[in-house]
């Protein structure tokens, strides 16, 4: 689990700047609570290398959250949460789904895939800036999050 002392470190799987810009500035003000560590990837590929430590990414750490888009080049974030929620290692990091996309087949398609929340991203500038503040909220303040030593 997260503690205060503990930044949060989270995997931010998005390929728009403006919509990463966005999110780091509303994770910097977390509150309080110490600014959780952002890596930033750009598609899914990158992603998955992220998360299996390969390629560029031999020193990754082992993120407590994702935030996950769906709509990715070179591996679609559909395939990215599969592969995640498929694998052993991966299974118990929490996937939040933060999309543009607001379509039914979207959703049900992605908690069929064991995705943790599925967050249809604002339009507006302080709604966006909000949705981000409170999913960082949840997972510092209310949600308990396995420790990488603890996961099985």
């Amino acid at each position: 689990m997260t503690t205060p002392s503990e930044p949060l470190s989270v995997l931010v799987v998005e390929d728009d700047p403006g919509d990463q810009m966005l999110i780091q500035e509303a994770f910097a003000d977390p509150d309080g609570d110490p600014a959780p560590r952002l890596f930033i990837v750009e598609d899914g590929q990158e992603a998955l290398d992220f998360l299996h430590r390969r390629g560029a990414h031999t020193d990754a750490c082992r993120p407590d959250l994702v935030l996950l888009d769906l709509n990715l080049p070179k591996c679609n974030g559909r395939a990215v949460l599969e592969q995640i929620k498929s694998d052993a290692d991966l299974r118990s990091i929490p996937v939040v789904v933060f999309t543009t996309s607001a379509n039914t087949d979207d959703v049900t398609g992605t908690y069929l895939r064991h995705a943790n929340a599925y967050v249809t991203k604002p339009v507006d500038f302080d709604d966006f800036t909000s949705a981000v503040q409170r999913i960082n909220t949840f997972f510092t303040r209310t949600a308990r999050l396995p420790r990488p030593s603890a996961v099985v």
